[in-house]
């Protein structure tokens, strides 16, 4: 994948912001970033604030159950929240993991948040607090009798550990004596796997997930974004899986006369290139993520805004 020749560098801190931004909120360094920040500010009420969970609102741990999210993001979204249009936590998690490990549920301010799960297939509203989810896909419970074998005869089982997932299964390499090596002995193995019963492969930070194909997180942004009417939207991710929303984003506001400008944000790391180099701004992970998502809050409330009018 090419550079992008605007690259971000890391802005965990509050920088001088130019041309009118109002000061302590870090500056985008490309163009259609500054943009989209200006017209989030502009309109907040007509944004979406989408967010990846693992990564983005929680630290990466070794045990994917043991994630949390970080202490301020709740503090942060349920200030937000009120003065957007709506907050989006679009992960492949299964929605009532996400909720459950993001303490969404039953938070003041948090009125307008949705949690899209599995990329999507599912969804649920802080609203009503429940989860819509149609019928698993077929193929979950055969690849699910299969796997134990195929990862036996990889010769690269020692140190993977299998996630259940509900509509997906996620095979992690982090605990490996070389996770890297184990991952990639791994893809070839497990995309026959998929291929025969209908799935995909989605690799990320160490870990191949099987899935159903036709969703993802572009595809469950874009569907979002419409139903909403967003006039501008931000998505933050840290890993491969975010590429989809990523170009979902771009392809928006390209759009010409009916772009939406957006602000794409990579939550910052050193096992994923592919999202910094095309971020309109990199923050120093779930810290750096939820600081900004803080002062966009503290920002929106102070600097006055257009929400009134047509």
């Amino acid at each position: 994948m090419g550079s992008n020749p605007e690259a971000p560098t890391p802005a965990s801190a509050p920088t001088p912001a130019p041309d009118g931004t109002p000061a302590g909120l870090p500056v985008p360094t490309t163009g259609a970033g500054r943009e989209a920040l200006a017209a989030i500010l502009a309109r907040p009420d007509r944004a979406v604030i989408a967010l990846d969970f693992d990564g983005t609102l929680a630290d990466i741990v070794p045990d994917p159950e043991q994630a949390r999210a970080h202490p301020g993001a709740v503090p942060a979204l349920a200030a937000l929240a009120p003065k957007v249009a709506s907050v989006a936590v679009i992960t492949g998690r299964p929605a009532g993991v996400a909720v459950r490990h993001g303490g969404f549920a039953g938070v003041p301010g948090l009125d307008h948040l949705v949690v899209l799960g599995h990329y999507g297939a599912e969804r649920w509203d802080a609203v009503t607090g429940t989860v819509h989810a149609p019928a698993p896909h077929p193929g979950i419970a055969a690849v699910r009798a299969e796997l134990p074998g195929v990862l036996d005869r990889s010769g690269s089982w020692h140190g993977t550990w299998t996630e259940e997932k509900g509509r997906a299964i996620a095979v992690h390499t982090r605990r490996a004596t070389d996770p890297q090596s184990a991952f990639e002995a791994l893809r070839g193995p497990l995309g026959e796997l998929a291929a025969r019963h209908g799935l995909v492969v989605e690799p990320g930070r160490l870990v191949l997930e099987l899935r159903p194909p036709g969703v993802d997180k572009g595809v469950a942004l874009t569907a979002y974004l419409r139903e909403t009417g967003a006039r501008s939207v931000l998505f933050a991710g840290d890993d491969l899986g975010d590429l989809a929303a990523y170009a979902a984003v771009e392809k928006l506001r390209a759009d010409g006369p009916d772009a939406v400008p957006g602000l794409l944000i990579c939550s910052g790391s050193a096992e994923v290139t592919e999202l910094s180099d095309r971020a309109d701004l990199r923050l120093d992970g779930p810290e750096g993520v939820v600081a900004f998502l803080a002062r966009l809050a503290e920002t929106i409330g102070t600097t006055g805004n257009l929400q009134d009018t047509p």
